[in-house]
Formats: C-alpha cells, sequence, structure tokens
C-alpha cells in the first residue's frame, strides 16, 4: 500500500566563506534574503573584520538554521522542508489534480451505492421461493452462511482499506499493491468481468420483469410466448431486444457523469425501500384481515394453476368463485368425457388464502425443508404439469445458495468508486459495514415475513402459475402490488447502473498501472474524469452477455468471479496480519487474520459446493491471466504482501536448514560464478556468456546459483558505484537471456586488492545453510607471460582455484568455453566422463545434470574408468557397471589401461620448458620489483626473451626426437634437483656440431630435473594420448581435477602447465574436483 508521496527540495548549493550572494530553491524568497543580508550588513560594527561575513549572518543560513549545522548534508531536507514539501495523494491532492474527482462522502459514496446494488432483482423473485423450498430454518442457515462470509470480507476490506491512501480502482488496488500485479491484474480483470456481466444479469431480469409482471402486452408477439424461452426462442428475442434498449439508456446516463448518477441512484433507492417496507405493510395487513388477502385454488393438497380454474377473462380476485362454486372448466379438465380423474374424485377442492398472515400456522408449517425434483409438486409426487404447480429443477441446499447468493454481492461499489471519493479512508469502512449490515438485516426479517405470512405451497410456486402468472411477493405487498412490481424493476435498473457506473473505472484502474501494455487506451479519461473507451468497451461486452437471452445463463458465473474477488480480499489481510509487516498499520483496528482467513475459506467453500467445475473455470482463468502478466506484462514493484511472505518463508527456511554438509542425497550443486574481466557496453565476453550457459545447463540440480562481477576502482565513490550497478543490471540481463535462475552481484576492489578480495567472497557468499558449494570456472586465455599483473586474468583465475580448493569447495574448471554451445544448439553424440579417482562421485552428478538438458539430451554417457597395471580389468568392468546401475544411470562402461611405466622423452621436454618458464617469471617479478628509472632497459630485454620462451613452450613437442638411449631416460628420471638455463632453440641451430653440442646440454639439464614434476608430467602426456584415441569426437570430456597444491602457490603455475598438458587438443573438458565428501547415493 502506498502510503504517502513526498518530493524533497532539491539542496542550496554549498557558499563558500568568500561568496556574499544567496539563493533560494523557493520562489519568492530571494529578495527576503536579500533584504535580511542588507540588514545583517548594518549590524556590523565597521571595526569587525570583513572575514567575519562568512561566518555571520550574512552567509546564507542552511534549511536548518545554524543550530543544526551537525546534521547538514547534500542531499537531506531538514524535517521543515520536507513536511513543506508533503504531498498525501488523497483529497488535497486530488483537489490539485487535473482531473477533478467527484468528492462524495460516506452516504452517497459508499452507503446508498454498496445498499442499492446488494438489493437487487434475486431478493424479489426467488428468497420467497428459497423460503419455501429450504424452510425457514434451512433458509436462515443459508443467509448467515451468505452474510457472514461478506461481513467477515467487510472487515478485511476495511482493514485494507485503511493501511494506506485507496487510490482508484477499489478492489483492484486493494488487491494488487498487496498481492502484486499478476494477481491484482488476474483478480481485477475477472472482477471487472463480473460487473460488466452483472450488468447484463441485472438488465435482462429487469425486462423479464417487465414483461411478464408489468407489461405483459408488450411483448412481441403476445404474451403467448412467454414459455419460449429456448435459445432462439421469441421470448428469448424479447429479452435480447429490450435489454439492449435498457443498457443504451443507462450508457446515456453514465457517460453524463458519476455525479449525475449517484443523484439518480437515491430515487431508485427510494423505490426499493419502498417496495421492502411495503412487504411488511401486507404481512401486517394480512395478519389483521386474513379474508381480505388473495386466495388460490387447491384440490387436496395440490396447487392448481390458475389457468386450470379461471376460464378466459376472468380476474384472479375472483378465484375462489370458479374453484368452488362454478367450477366449470375444472370438471372440464379433470372429467373431459364424463369419467372423472382418480386424483378429482379423491380430492376435495379447496380456496384457501394464500397469504395467510402471521396469525395462522404458516410459521409452523415453513420451518422445515422440502427439496424437490424436477416435476414435483410435493415430496416424492409427481405433478402434473399441464394442471398443477411443479418444480422446474431439482433442488438442493447448495443449489439454492448458488441461486441466491448473488443478493448478498455488491459489498465492494463503495470501494469500486475510490477514485471519486472525498476521504476514502473513513467513508469505506463505515458505509461498507453498514451497508452490509442493512441489507443482512433485510434479507433475515424478510425471510421470517415470507415464511410467516404466506403459505407453504404458494412460497414454492417459483413463477406464480397459482396466481395467473403474478408474482407471489408483489401480491403481499400493500397497499397494490404496484409498488413492488415497480420497486423491484427500479432495483434491476438501479443495480444494473451501479456496476456499469464502476467497471470503467475498475478498467481504468488497471490500464492506468501498465500492468498489462494491450490496455493501454483506456487509461485515457476525458475533461470530467470520465473513463469513455471503458465505458465504450464495457456497453460492448454487456451486450454480448445481453445476447445470451436468459438471466439463469448469465448469473450461473457472475458468482464466482466476485467470490474470488472476496477470497483474495480475505487472504490480503490475513496476510499481512500473519506477517506482521512494518508497513501494515491499519487504522481500522477491529480485525483478526484468523476472521480473514475464515472468510477466505467461506468463500472457496462456497464457489466448489455449489458448481465446483465453475469454480475450476475461474481459478484456470484466474492463472491464464496471471501467467500472462507474469510473462507480458510490464515489472512493476509495489512492495506487495506476495514478496513479503516470500521473504518470511525464506527466512523460516533458512532457520530450519543447519549450516553444516548435507546429506548425499540433498546434496546439489550450489554454483558460484566469478567474473573479473574489464566490461565495455561495445563488446560481449563469449567466455562469460557461455559460462552462464553451462551454468543454465545444470539448472536440474535446483541449486542455487550466484554470479559475481569484480571492478577495480574506489567502494566509496558514487561514479564506480553507479558504475557496478549498471553492471549488475546487465549481468541480470544476460541471466534472464540464459535462463539462468540466480542472483547477481558487482563487487568493487581497490588497487591490488583482488586476491583479498576474492577470498573474502568465497568465505562469506550465502547465508547460513544457503551458500555456495561449487565454484564454476572458465579457463584463462592469455597465460601468466602475457600479463603479470595481480588482476591479471590467468592470475586471478590461479586465486579463484587456489581459494577455492582451500575453502573445499567443489570446483568445475570449464576448458575451451568458447567452443561450449548455447542454450538454443542441441548436440548428439557421447558425453565421455574419465573416473580416475574416487571423488564423491561428482563427475557423474555433473554429467546427469547435463544429460537433462535439452542441449545434451541426445548424447551418451560413457564412462572411462583408468586402471593401473595391476588392477583385474574384467572384474573392475563388472563392479562399475553394477555401480553405475545402482546409481539409476544409464551409460556405458569402458575401461582402459595406462600401463607405460616408460617415460618418454616428451615429458622431459615439456617438463623442462615449465621450468624454463618458470625461472623467467620469477626473474621478472623481482626485476620489476627492483625497478628503477635507469633499469627500464634491463626488464624489456627480460620481458622480450620470456616473450620467446613463452612462443616456443605453447608449441607441442608430440614429435620431437630424442637421442637419449633409455638407460640416459632412467638415469634422467632417477635423478633430481633444480635449475636450469634458457632452452635453446634447435630451427636456429644450422650446424651438425652445434646440434650436437645442444642435445649434450639439453641432456644435462633433463638430468637436473625434480623426478617428481617429470612423473607428474608423464602422466598428463600419457593421459592426453588415451583421451585423443577414445574420445576425439567426443562432444564433452569431464575428467577429474587434480588437488591444487595449497600450501605453496608457487606451485599452481606448474600445476596449470600440467592441466594444459592433460587437455591439450581436445575441444571441451570440464575438469571436475569433489569437496571430500559423497555428493551422489544409490539408496533411496
Amino acid at each position: 500500500m502506498h502510503e504517502s508521496t513526498y518530493h524533497t527540495p532539491a539542496p542550496a548549493s554549498p557558499i563558500s566563506p568568500t561568496h556574499h550572494e544567496t539563493s533560494s530553491e523557493f520562489p519568492g524568497e530571494k529578495t527576503a534574503n536579500n533584504a535580511e543580508n542588507e540588514e545583517n550588513h548594518s549590524l556590523l560594527t565597521p571595526h569587525e573584520p570583513k572575514g567575519l561575513l562568512s561566518w555571520g549572518s550574512v552567509r546564507k543560513k542552511p534549511e536548518g538554521g545554524h543550530n543544526l549545522e551537525l546534521f547538514d548534508e547534500p542531499h537531506t531536507a531538514f524535517v521543515g522542508n520536507f513536511l513543506r514539501a508533503y504531498t498525501t495523494p488523497g483529497p488535497l491532492e486530488r483537489e490539485e489534480s487535473k482531473h477533478q474527482n467527484a468528492g462524495l462522502g460516506v452516504m452517497l459514496g459508499v452507503y446508498l451505492p454498496t445498499i442499492q446494488h446488494i438489493l437487487g432483482v434475486t431478493m424479489f423473485i426467488r428468497l420467497a421461493w428459497v423460503v419455501g423450498i429450504a424452510g425457514i430454518g434451512q433458509t436462515f442457515l443459508m443467509l448467515a452462511l451468505c452474510c457472514f462470509c461478506t461481513f467477515l470480507t467487510c472487515i478485511s476490506v476495511s482493514a485494507v482499506a485503511t493501511n494506506g491512501v485507496i487510490e482508484g480502482g477499489g478492489a483492484y488496488f486493494m488487491i494488487s499493491r498487496n498481492l502484486g500485479p499478476e494477481f491484482g491484474s488476474a483478480v481485477g480483470i475477472l472482477f471487472y468481468l463480473a460487473n460488466t456481466v452483472a450488468t447484463s444479469m441485472y438488465l435482462v431480469g429487469g425486462v423479464e420483469i417487465l414483461l411478464l409482471y408489468i407489461f405483459p402486452s408488450i411483448t412481441i408477439g403476445g404474451p403467448g410466448v412467454h414459455s419460449d424461452t429456448g435459445f432462439l426462442g421469441m421470448m428469448s428475442n424479447n429479452l435480447r431486444l429490450y435489454g439492449t434498449a435498457l443498457l443504451l439508456i443507462e450508457v446515456i446516463i453514465v457517460a453524463m457523469g458519476v455525479k449525475f448518477v449517484q443523484l439518480l441512484a437515491p430515487v431508485s433507492l427510494i423505490c426499493v425501500i419502498v417496495s421492502i417496507l411495503a412487504c411488511f405493510a401486507g404481512a401486517v395487513v394480512n395478519t389483521i384481515y386474513p379474508e381480505a388477502s388473495q386466495s388460490v385454488c387447491m384440490m387436496g393438497d395440490h396447487l392448481l394453476q390458475a389457468k386450470t380454474v379461471l376460464p378466459a377473462g376472468a380476474s384472479i380476485e375472483d378465484i375462489c368463485l370458479f374453484c368452488i362454486e362454478n367450477a366449470t372448466k375444472i370438471y372440464e379438465t379433470f372429467c373431459p368425457d364424463g369419467v372423472c380423474h382418480l386424483m378429482f374424485n379423491a380430492s376435495e377442492l379447496r380456496c384457501v388464502s394464500g397469504f395467510p398472515g402471521f396469525g395462522s400456522s404458516a410459521f409452523v408449517d415453513n420451518l422445515g425443508s422440502n427439496y424437490l425434483h424436477f416435476g414435483e409438486y410435493a415430496v416424492g409426487q409427481q405433478a402434473d404439469r399441464n394442471v398443477e404447480v411443479f418444480q422446474d429443477v431439482t433442488t438442493s441446499f447448495f443449489l439454492l445458495l448458488a441461486i441466491y447468493f448473488p443478493a448478498v454481492t455488491g459489498i465492494l461499489t463503495g470501494t469500486n468508486m475510490s477514485g471519486d471519493l472525498k476521504n476514502p479512508q473513513s467513508s469505506i469502512p463505515g458505509g461498507t459495514i453498514a451497508a452490509t449490515l442493512t441489507t443482512s438485516f433485510v434479507y433475515f426479517s424478510l425471510a421470517a415475513v415470507f415464511g410467516g405470512a404466506i403459505s407453504g405451497p404458494l412460497l414454492r410456486d417459483k413463477f406464480g402459475s397459482s396466481l395467473d402468472g403474478g408474482m407471489v411477493v408483489a401480491s403481499l405487498a400493500w397497499p397494490s402490488h404496484w409498488v413492488l412490481l415497480v420497486g423491484s424493476f427500479t432495483s434491476t435498473f438501479g443495480a444494473a447502473l451501479q456496476c456499469l457506473c464502476s467497471a470503467p473505472r475498475l478498467l481504468h484502474s488497471i490500464a492506468k498501472d501498465d500492468v498489462i501494455p494491450a490496455l493501454a487506451p483506456f487509461a485515457k479519461l476525458t475533461r470530467k474524469n470520465e473513463p469513455f473507451w471503458g465505458l465504450v468497451l464495457t456497453a460492448f461486452i454487456a451486450e454480448v452477455a445481453i445476447l445470451m437471452g436468459a438471466m439463469d445463463h448469465i448469473a450461473a458465473v457472475v458468482d464466482f468471479f466476485f467470490l474470488m474477488c472476496y477470497a483474495f480480499v480475505n487472504l490480503i489481510c490475513a496476510l499481512h496480519s500473519l506477517l506482521g509487516a512494518p508497513n501494515w498499520r491499519p487504522r481500522f483496528k477491529y480485525y483478526h487474520w484468523s476472521l480473514s482467513l475464515l472468510g477466505a475459506v467461506l468463500c472457496f467453500f462456497i464457489m466448489f459446493s455449489t458448481h465446483w467445475e465453475y469454480a475450476l473455470v475461474s481459478l484456470f482463468l484466474c492463472l491464464i491471466i496471471y501467467k500472462y502478466v507474469e510473462w507480458k506484462g510490464a515489472k512493476k514493484e509495489w512492495g506487495d504482501g506476495i514478496r513479503g511472505l516470500a521473504l518470511t518463508t525464506a527466512q523460516y527456511s533458512l532457520m530450519k536448514i543447519e549450516d553444516k554438509d548435507p546429506h548425499p542425497k540433498n546434496w546439489r550443486p550450489q554454483l558460484l560464478l566469478i567474473h573479473s574481466m574489464p566490461w565495455s557496453k561495445d563488446t560481449v565476453d563469449v567466455r562469460y556468456l557461455n559460462l552462464l550457459n553451462l551454468a543454465s545447463q545444470m539448472k536440474a540440480g535446483r541449486g542455487l546459483s550466484i554470479v559475481v562481477s569484480f571492478l577495480r576502482g574506489d567502494p566509496t565513490s558514487h561514479d564506480d558505484r553507479e558504475k557496478a550497478e549498471k553492471v549488475k543490471q546487465r549481468m541480470e540481463f544476460d541471466m534472464s537471456q540464459s535462463r539462468l535462475r540466480g542472483f547477481a552481484k558487482s563487487l568493487i576492489y581497490g588497487e591490488n586488492q583482488i586476491t583479498g578480495s576474492l577470498t573474502t567472497l568465497i568465505q562469506s557468499a550465502g547465508i547460513g545453510g544457503l551458500r555456495p558449494n561449487t565454484l564454476l570456472l572458465g579457463w584463462p586465455i592469455n597465460d601468466r607471460i602475457a600479463n603479470a599483473s595481480a588482476d591479471s586474468e590467468y592470475r586471478t583465475f590461479v586465486d579463484k582455484l587456489h581459494a577455492g580448493a582451500a575453502m573445499d569447495m567443489a570446483l568445475i574448471v570449464a576448458k575451451g568455453i568458447n567452443d561450449f554451445p548455447h542454450c538454443s544448439v542441441k548436440l548428439n553424440g557421447s558425453i565421455d566422463i574419465y573416473w580416475i579417482v574416487a571423488d564423491g562421485g561428482l563427475c557423474m552428478l555433473v554429467a546427469y545434470l547435463l544429460k537433462q538438458n535439452k542441449v545434451w539430451r541426445g548424447c551418451k554417457l560413457r564412462v572411462i574408468a583408468v586402471a593401473q597395471e595391476l588392477d583385474n580389468n574384467l572384474k573392475m568392468q563388472k563392479d562399475l557397471q553394477n555401480y553405475i546401475y545402482q546409481l539409476r544411470i544409464d551409460a556405458k562402461i569402458m575401461i582402459v589401461e595406462l600401463s607405460d611405466p616408460q617415460i618418454s622423452a616428451n615429458a622431459f621436454e615439456r617438463t623442462l620448458l615449465m621450468e624454463e618458464r618458470t625461472k623467467f617469471m620469477k626473474e621478472l617479478v623481482a626485476e620489476k620489483a627492483r625497478l628503477a628509472n635507469g633499469e627500464s632497459d634491463k626488464i624489456t630485454s627480460l620481458e622480450a626473451e620470456i616473450g620467446k620462451v613463452g612462443k616456443d613452450g605453447g608449441e607441442s613437442s608430440d614429435t620431437g626426437e630424442s637421442s637419449f638411449t633409455d638407460d640416459e631416460k632412467k638415469e634422467s628420471s632417477e635423478d633430481s634437483s633444480t635449475g636450469g638455463t634458457r632452452r635453446q632453440s634447435l630451427s636456429e641451430i644450422i650446424d651438425g656440431e652445434v646440434v650436437k653440442c645442444a642435445n649434450i646440454m639439453k641432456y644435462s639439464k633433463m638430468r637436473a630435473l625434480d623426478k617428481k614434476k617429470v612423473r607428474k608430467m608423464h602422466t598428463a602426456v600419457r593421459l592426453n594420448e588415451v583421451i585423443l584415441e577414445h574420445s576425439r569426437d567426443s562432444q564433452l570430456v569431464l575428467m577429474n581435477l587434480p588437488r591444487p597444491p595449497r600450501d605453496d602457490l608457487d606451485k599452481l603455475d606448474d600445476y596449470i602447465h600440467y592441466l594444459e598438458v592433460l587437455s591439450d587438443n581436445v575441444k571441451r573438458v570440464m575438469f571436475v574436483r569433489g569437496a571430500g565428501q559423497e555428493v551422489i547415493t544409490t539408496t533411496s
């Protein structure tokens, strides 16, 4: 909810001590300030130095005066200026608005419109019939259920409406600002359709009263077509024609303005009130003078239709004459050939009072229920449909509930008019609750009057067949039935008017929020603040509903749209009350979350107990609109309760998660992606995007994803923070494009702080038990030779790798990330898993997760286990096959043996190159540390020489030959020492003697190599040969990542070189290393 808005005045420009001018941010203050300055000048004595002017009264005072100098900030207003600039989007702001509202109060704006909407046609044409079928007791129960539901909703509406300013849109505004734009738009559109279609329902009901009871003669085709109610029947066409005419009249009235509508509303409401009083008066008069009441003709306990008794042209008032004394037509009906009907012989003709009054036993007789099936006149008794009164529908308690519930809808009419209220916060609670209590009293009292003053058989005469087509309730009215006929018709006309007036305003509110772009044309208002185009659309939809041609068809679904809205309003109040958000401070204090929750439960109960299929349709429509707004709608942040619920739920869930290692069944990769390359608006780093795509392709793990970007700068600089925010927005956009759900963060680090920042991030990322456990990295393109700075790509990669290993995180390193597929690509081939060491099964899990994505779904898994010389390959393959089966992963098993103990010359040469590169790198770092002005030439020469070594080192030595004997190779592998000088390129030596000398020098260097390094290099070379032999055409190769060195950072450079040799000439490689715990299990 929006509590208030304010406009902070722009801060005054700082004035230097030597400046004597003043300025003002408010119009009209400059002259006053200048006058004040002149006065202060005159107060200074001639002996005072001019330098004091900057400290005295000549200097412009801060907004708060010198006594608030401590709090003087450039971008912060003092409380005085805040209050001067404060505006509330309520009555005062609306008075200054371009579009003036109607300024209605509680009576004309809420109470009377709500009563007029609630007291509709259903009360007059269905309540008496409901009492006759359900009995007084169950009717009271049904009314209590309906009225209690709406009363609880009124309490919730009052609480929500007083928790901040309610703007135009009423119920939609409350729902959207408290449950979010998706729910608000979904329920708001359904509520708009409910008001629009309800307009049609009331108009068609009014036409039915007009043609059946008031002016039957104006029916096109004559009164004889009243029973022709098929879809293309003549009566249905009459309803369409006259309904359209009434709709046109109402559109003209509404187009004249809401104030004109509200002025006409009391006239219609007075007629309704007079009609209700006429019912009470008629019951009293019939109690005093029962003989003056209207009678009906009965044969035993069978209530006869008036057409069976009365001859053509006879009045209903003479029914007793033709029922007993002159029963000629009855004899003709029951004894056509001189042989009388069995019922006629067994029953006695009686002319009884249909309205005996309270002095009779009618109240006691009508206490019980009489639920009838179609065609019955009494329980279990089929009627002769040509002569007797019978039921046209099979009745039950929930059917009556569905039929009558529209009579209590309309409680949000005043809320829908919130944009035209002078003070919505005070008018809505009082007017709505008072209107609900008033109408509830009317319903209960009318039900008691009908049950106590009208006989049971007549109450069950739904269409007044025993009264010659007259309305049963109208015959009760005093002094004339015309009072109630006119009142019931005006009630339908007035209720339709209220719906037609509020629906366009509801549509305008939805369109004004720009949540659904297609509704933008309906956000415009006329000069009189009227939503004309919304009225046009509403009239069109109402006309379509009128063309359905029957009130019962229209009313069938209207209830559920209203109930959906009521349920969500109750859920809002319950949600905010339970969450206890600081912003939940309603002025209306008489609410409780349990009452609101009970109201929501009652709404859903009524929906599903009456017509569960319609309830499902309503929910489905709501879901469709919700998803459409979520997909296409504009993003809005209104601080709604759904976000608050998500926050509270997240906090509760985090508190329940223990901050320790999860069970292997619950382990999932929680990814942390760190990007530390320079950002540019013009260029896009493909490696960064492919890394996001790769993380998205692993989303089957349903884990957390955090993407962090490091930027060099000053964390206290406003410009750097703005740049970091733009980078974060770009990352969020890229994540959405990659369909990677997670969190983005941009961090600023100072000069030479990248290493510490990385370590701190890895330690602190996440919260509680929800923290990243897997570090996803991309292989650097530039090596340490190209750039040796602390925040170079290579150095930050090494720092990430070291920090992740030191923090016991799982590591996934993607090499050849440029070649990894986009999320729209579908690959076919194989994914090869080289299982070398048992690290908890993370390699298996990563491959399985990738396989679930459409990119890799077409690939086959191959598990290639590396066996040593003493392993039993057959048994190893059988055990591995059983293990993979227990893991429930479909994969092909292969065993490859790494049995060659002979260390090749290639391994020696690659080790020698690695040593030389490391040595020169150390020399360069040492020289730069002792850099002086006269030593730059030496540094330049070293860098050039290192570049040459780096170039040579990048060439493969697979085809190089060695002149060493096997014994010499073995001897050189057993000796160990450090050192060595730069390797000479063989291509530069032409003379044969020089080549021989070079080989001798190389032999001596190789003898001095570290045996452990040579063995590691030999492993990398041999495994690379195996991978190229078996997986050269594979789409992806996954293999175990060797343990990174943790104690000696200098060894990390050698470690990176081993990995480069291991993955040489392999297109896509993912190095995977677990955190030392099982992440995949065979148990259920």
